[in-house]
């Protein structure tokens, strides 16, 4: 069942995102799961179009996360289809004949080789999809380049909200544009991206060099965020460079400024998922300071990030530094007890290992009751630094789950 207040942490507004040449978007409503609104998305992509993409790396993976790592080899991309309501996860040899059919049915639309064809799934684990009511619409969708709110709005389950994000770039005198769009509310802790988020660009770059910028960028935004520790069977990232910019496209390329809108552009989305986070109230940015690598520094914000003591803590406003303490010394990387400081919300509440003699609650509390939450800790062992975000724990998490297939 949907959730259908939608969180105080929404954006006020949504981005309007431009066509991208070479890529028109259809939506409709198959009755997979969810009746009265739409559950399918595909998007044809122009010939020639390449791709990169990470995945969830979860042992339980989805037939089609499967399926899109093979495909993957190939580089190139025609179509994707995505559903809601079923993740076809831990569904067997009828996930994977599921996904064949799908991917069959695409590649007779869109006059190619299934090999070009990506899917994705995300709602329900365990109950086998019904692909022919996602087959029988294939032929009667009506494609648009320009309905980027109904497309991300298709893919939601227990969303709120859709999540857009859209950005330009500069590659050798040429502007590109970048448009995203992503799902994500529970099970987030990626180990990847997020469950689901789909980046469309006319730029040309060559399929190696794609991958690579996505593979970095990925690590510091989609993989730097957690609502409850658990990673999704279904988690899906995919990049498509259609290549209708006219940009220069070769090895010499530069393409920083196009990373940097990646990363805007990916950095944006997650925080969204986040936001959006299953009962969430507040947004909480955790920075671990003093650490001996990034590693050990984002292993112990992760700790903090994941504690149900500390984000009920911070759901309670509660200042309850103790928690982040706690938090610390589980991680299980170096911390130096006598030398380990936290502040919250820019106020110093422990350091050198104590107490901070000056600290008073009351400084923190109208910050501990607001919508955005920073936690700072330095452990005292290095100089490495790492920050992730996560939100709140709320009764509603319990609500939304409990209620989840009913």
């Amino acid at each position: 069942m949907l959730s259908m207040t939608i969180s105080p942490l929404a954006p006020k507004s949504y981005p309007k995102l431009q066509p991208i040449k070479g890529v028109r978007l259809a939506m409709a409503s198959c009755g997979v799961r969810y009746a009265g609104r739409t559950d399918l998305l595909v998007v044809e992509l122009a010939e020639g179009t390449k791709v990169a993409g990470v995945f969830t790396r979860s042992l339980t993976a989805s037939a089609s996360v499967l399926a899109c790592k093979e495909a993957l080899k190939g580089a190139v991309a025609r179509g994707l289809v995505v559903n809601s309501g079923n993740s076809n996860a831990f569904t067997g040899k009828a996930g994977e004949a599921s996904v064949s059919r799908i991917r069959d049915a695409a590649g007779r639309l869109f006059g190619c080789g299934v090999e070009s064809i990506f899917t994705a799934s995300t709602g329900v684990i365990g109950e086998k999809l019904p692909d022919e009511k996602i087959t029988n619409a294939l032929p009667n969708l009506l494609f648009s380049e320009s309905t980027w709110d109904e497309a991300a709005r298709a893919i939601m389950t227990t969303d709120t909200y859709p999540k857009l994000a859209t950005q330009t770039a500069i590659i050798e005198g040429v502007t590109v544009t970048i448009n995203g769009i992503a799902k994500g509310s529970g099970m987030i802790a990626p180990d990847m991206a997020t469950m689901l988020a789909f980046v469309f660009t006319d730029a040309d770059i060559p399929a190696n060099i794609l991958q690579e910028i996505l593979t970095e960028t990925n690590e510091v935004t989609f993989n730097n965020i957690t609502v409850d520790g658990d990673t999704s069977t279904s988690d899906t990232l995919l990049v498509f460079a259609t290549g209708k910019a006219g940009n220069k496209a070769a090895a010499s390329t530069d393409y920083s400024d196009f990373k940097k809108a990646l990363h805007s552009a990916l950095h944006d989305l997650a925080l969204q998922v986040v936001k959006d986070g299953e009962g969430a109230e507040k947004l909480v940015t955790i920075t671990v300071a003093g650490a001996e690598s990034k590693k050990a520094a984002k292993n112990i914000a992760m700790s903090i990030a994941n504690s149900p003591l500390v984000k009920t803590a911070i759901a309670a406003s509660d200042a309850n530094w103790g928690r982040i303490v706690m938090a610390v010394g589980k991680a299980g990387e170096r911390a130096d007890r006598d030398r380990l400081c936290i502040s919250i919300g820019g106020v110093s509440v422990a350091k050198n290992g104590e107490a901070d003699p000056n600290y008073n609650e009351v400084q923190i509390t109208e910050h501990m009751q607001g919508r955005d939450i920073t936690i700072d800790v330095n452990v005292g062992v290095g100089s490495e630094f790492a920050t992730v975000y996560t939100c709140d724990l709320t009764h509603r998490y319990i609500d939304i789950n409990g209620s989840y297939r009913s």
